[in-house]
């Protein structure tokens, strides 16, 4: 089994998301439409677009069991898709905010989502049967634009990262839709938007993710760090790995032990954790150590550079492909498998590529690709 599959899909792709059995994948071409993608054999085949925001999308998520999707555009709107006699018919979301919204995410039971925007709010949704359309809530206290929000495991929790540095954690419990709030660190009376933890950060946080049990927040920004933080004692103790590279875009736990961050360097990290201990462990797109030593040699760089200076006249090499499969910025990363393990793994960037990553061939071909 190959450790990855390859699909060029769009141009440029912005954000994606799957839905329940993983058959069909739509995604964002940085523009003001959805394409959905159905997989048949081992190609895509487009199925559909939808057309109803004005502006650029800049999130997309699907849920798996109600199979909705949601929207959310530079135009300031979200859309909640339902699929009704074989068409996807979009409902306006209202949202109240005088910003773009940055990135939409569905809660863990689907009974509302949260919409992120640069109106220094986070806007919480939910439908209200009485009137029949979605409704919103506000959670404020940002000092400026909210770039990524994700849910606590039980559905009343929120972290979000922000472009003011920092990482904070609200109540997102709603009344009329959660039937009960469930006991958490931070205590069982809690009031919606409250804000119940904030932690700092060296630059604009650009992904936030809470672990599988919810006893971790992962955060990444954009001075190239990566910080951890283990809430299930108060105050949290926090660790912060510091990057080689470039920022980190977006996250995904793999395991409680385990975790990977996508961004400008085009590649998946992969960081572990020993003994509760966290650091960087290797890059997951990389070749085996026989492919490295013929394409690094001392001979292979000299021919490339002969080759440069016949057909260029250039004193270095100006091949400006990538080593890596991803050949731009990843994007977005989504998990394809649920569980407690994630074995397989999707990413998506700017050079329009969707790959899914399968950790077990990645584990058998490479000794330090080990998913604890």
């Amino acid at each position: 089994m190959s450790t990855s599959e390859i699909d060029h899909l769009a141009n440029c792709i912005t954000t994606h998301a799957w839905n329940g059995d993983r058959s069909k994948v739509a995604i964002s071409p940085n523009s003001n439409e959805v394409m959905i993608y159905t997989k048949k054999g081992n190609t895509f085949e487009l199925e559909q677009i939808l057309q109803e925001h004005d502006q650029v999308i800049t999130s997309i998520d699907w849920a798996p069991k109600t199979n909705r999707i949601v929207t959310a555009s530079q135009d300031r709107n979200a859309f909640v898709w339902n699929y009704e006699k074989n068409e996807w018919k979009p409902t306006l979301v209202i949202l109240r905010i005088n910003r773009a919204a940055t990135y939409v995410k569905w809660s863990p039971l689907e009974n509302k989502f949260a919409v992120a925007s640069g109106a220094k709010c986070v806007s919480v949704c939910y439908f209200e049967e009485d009137s029949n359309w979605w409704i919103s809530k506000h959670i404020k206290k940002h000092k400026s634009t909210v770039l990524k929000v994700d849910w606590h495991p039980n559905n009343c929790l929120l972290v979000t990262g922000s472009s003011d540095f920092k990482c904070r954690v609200f109540s997102a419990h709603i009344k009329v839709v959660d039937k009960e709030l469930p006991r958490t660190v931070f205590g069982d009376k809690l009031v919606f938007g409250e804000p119940l933890l904030e932690m700092n950060a060296s630059g604009w946080v650009h992904g936030v993710k809470w672990s599988p049990s919810g006893n971790l927040i992962a955060f990444a920004s954009h001075d190239s760090s990566l910080c951890i933080a283990n809430v299930s004692n108060l105050p949290p103790t926090i660790q912060k790995v510091n990057l080689r590279g470039l920022p980190i875009r977006d996250l995904l736990f793999l395991s409680e032990n385990s975790l990977v961050g996508v961004g400008e360097d085009c590649n998946p990290l992969l960081f572990q954790s020993e003994g509760g201990n966290w650091a960087f462990v290797s890059e997951i797109d990389k070749k085996s150590e026989q492919a490295a030593a013929s394409g690094d040699s001392a001979a292979g760089n000299a021919r490339k550079l002969f080759a440069s200076k016949v057909t260029l006249g250039a004193e270095s090499v100006t091949d400006t492909k990538l080593e890596t499969q991803h050949q731009n910025c990843i994007t977005s990363i989504r998990a394809l498998t649920a569980g407690a393990v994630v074995s397989d793994f999707s990413t998506v960037g700017l050079d329009g590529n969707l790959i899914v990553w399968h950790t077990k061939a990645l584990e058998a071909k490479f000794k330090e690709l080990k998913i604890k």
